[in-house]
């Protein structure tokens, strides 16, 4: 059913009657469709619900145009990303042209949902702010970040859940509490696989995100545990390209003091009590999704 979604979304497009936005448009990646499976997990695979999935999606994707250009990304999901193939500009606008699209199409849609939907998109452009900030230095703030993942990620999956049980008349603020842990630990999960996964799986180089600035909770971790000398080093390589030794250097160190091993019960922690909250109502199928999210190869 996600391909009617696919559909939807090529159709918001076309209305724009612009042949440039609909190239650029047709050369992303389909993705995964994790909020579009939780809304129709949740609210069953009505028009109304693929009307909304088509919105989050095209939010999504935008934001993810954006992401690329300000990470300077050549890759996403292993095909050429469009800031790399027709410039940051054009990736720029193709990202602006899908968020207005998405906004005008939530006016057709109750203001409730409008409104949730619509105060996500403000949390993720904070959240991207902050990993801009986050990113310009190596920080050891676990709570910073832990705040950047929420807003960033796991605002639009809480919100995705959310709209699903409004529109299936169910219980919209356990939905909710269920999408916000799966977001934040998705994310973990992530930024766990770019450590330990090889450039082939990733679609981008491993150790991408510490080259790039970013200073994960594996990352967090590690400098706990490492002494001054250690420590110092560590730093030092932040935000550089790493030769050979200095990834095994960090790998190593990694393994060494089990950091990956304490960041994923972390996550699992949080997907732990989205299952348990979908136990408590029969939501069987969402229990099923999240205990995918901690299964996923390492």
């Amino acid at each position: 059913m996600t391909s009617a979604v696919d559909r939807k979304m090529e159709s918001y497009i076309e209305e724009l009657g612009d042949s440039r936005a609909l190239t650029l448009y047709r050369k992303l990646p389909k993705g995964k469709k994790l909020r579009t499976k939780l809304i129709f997990k949740i609210a069953g695979e009505s028009q109304e619900a693929i009307d909304v999935a088509s919105t989050v999606e095209m939010i999504h994707l935008a934001s993810l145009l954006h992401d690329d250009v300000i990470d300077g990304a050549t890759t996403r999901r292993g095909k050429i990303s469009v800031n790399a193939s027709d410039g940051d500009k054009s990736a720029i606008m193709l990202g602006d042209i899908l968020y207005s699209k998405a906004f005008y199409q939530l006016t057709d849609m109750s203001p409730q949902i409008a409104k949730i939907i619509s105060n996500a998109v403000i949390l993720l452009s904070l959240g991207e702010l902050a990993d801009v900030e986050l990113s310009s230095k190596f920080h050891t703030n676990k709570e910073a970040y832990l705040k950047m993942l929420y807003q960033k990620t796991a605002s639009l999956m809480e919100a995705s859940a959310e709209v699903g049980a409004i529109l299936a008349r169910k219980d919209r603020e356990l939905f909710r509490e269920y999408g916000k842990n799966l977001g934040i630990a998705f994310q973990m999960i992530d930024d766990i696989l770019d450590i330990t996964s090889d450039s082939k799986t990733l679609g981008k180089p491993a150790l991408h995100d510490f080259i790039e600035g970013k200073v994960t909770l594996p990352y967090i971790y590690l400098y706990e545990s490492l002494d001054r000398e250690e420590r110092e080093y560590l730093k030092s390589l932040h935000k550089k390209r790493l030769s050979e030794d200095e990834a095994l250097w960090i790998k190593g160190k990694m393994r060494e003091n089990r950091v990956v091993e304490r960041a994923y019960a972390e996550a699992k922690a949080l997907v732990e009590e989205a299952i348990k909250l979908m136990d408590s109502v029969g939501e069987e199928g969402l229990s099923d999704i999240a205990r995918a999210m901690i299964e996923r190869e390492f």
